[in-house]
């Protein structure tokens, strides 16, 4: 089929016919080998050493939702990366956050986003954000046989709702099972002390700019006490990734955006290490 394209410089007429608005489908028809969770891994002796993504966190706030991750990789007990990128636009209204093998988890979240582009284009609207993360979970299940040789991959969803008019998250086991979360979600090995932190900070009525300190707030508490989680660098200028969807769509804080915040929050922790404190009652 390969030869026949480039002798004739035409595609194939399967690949010209209307059907599935699936790129995933469209893919495991046509080429299969090309799907992450259907590639075959040697035999494996012992845990693989791969570079890990680590937490990664999201808040709604009334006027949309906030997704953010920190920027170390691990491998082990090494540090593989100080400045990877975890957080990434699925759409025009959502984004999705990765935890777990990076490698695998960026090469899903580029097939994701082919994928939702893949339905606009055939269908000509876009998928709803219950669909996109109905899709997401597919793709997440069908990696299973890596994730149980220890190659997992564990997002966060977020975006805009467009029905609904309201910002979202969607959180995900290995399995591709899926929750809808209820004001903040955290994954990844540092996430039980970033919820722990958002737990405490998190209330209905946050604006954009409490809700974006806050992410990061959590990702500080995280670092605190993961040695997988990486806090702000300001020596090296490496701050949190931190993204915003509202009903304008997605956006990316700039990095001078991301210092001020983290910047803020590491001067009121040389007096108050331990973070903001929250009433007794």
């Amino acid at each position: 089929m390969e030869a026949n394209t480039r002798s004739t410089g035409r595609l194939p007429a399967a690949f010209l016919t209307p059907g599935s608005s699936s790129f995933m489908d469209f893919l495991s028809h046509h080429s299969p080998d090309l799907l992450p969770g259907n590639r075959s891994l040697p035999p494996l002796q012992g845990a693989i050493e791969a570079p890990h993504g680590t937490t990664i966190v999201g808040v709604t706030f009334p006027g949309g939702v906030v997704l953010a991750g920190d920027r170390r990789a691990t491998m082990g007990n090494m540090i593989a990366q100080r400045d990877i990128e975890k957080v990434f636009p699925a759409d025009e209204y959502s984004a999705v956050g990765i935890a777990g093998t990076a490698g695998l988890a960026v090469e899903m979240v580029k097939l994701f986003q082919l994928e939702l582009e893949h339905f606009e284009k055939v269908e000509g609207v876009q998928l709803s954000l219950e669909g996109k993360a109905n899709r997401l979970s597919t793709m997440i299940r069908s990696n299973l046989a890596m994730a149980m040789q220890g190659l997992a991959v564990v997002p966060i969803f977020a975006g805009w709702d467009v029905d609904r008019e309201r910002g979202r998250i969607f959180s995900y086991d290995v399995t591709g099972g899926r929750s809808e979360e209820t004001g903040f979600a955290s994954t990844g090995s540092g996430s039980i002390f970033a919820r722990g932190a958002m737990k405490k900070l998190y209330h209905d009525d946050l604006t954009e700019q409490q809700a974006t300190t806050l992410v990061i707030q959590a990702l500080y508490d995280a670092a605190d006490d993961d040695s997988a989680t990486g806090g702000p660098d300001v020596a090296r200028r490496i701050y949190p990734i931190v993204t915003v969807i509202t009903d304008e769509g997605f956006r990316r804080l700039t990095d001078d955006e991301s210092s001020e915040i983290a910047r803020a929050i590491l001067e009121r922790r040389l007096t108050q290490p331990d973070g903001p404190r929250a009433a007794l009652l």
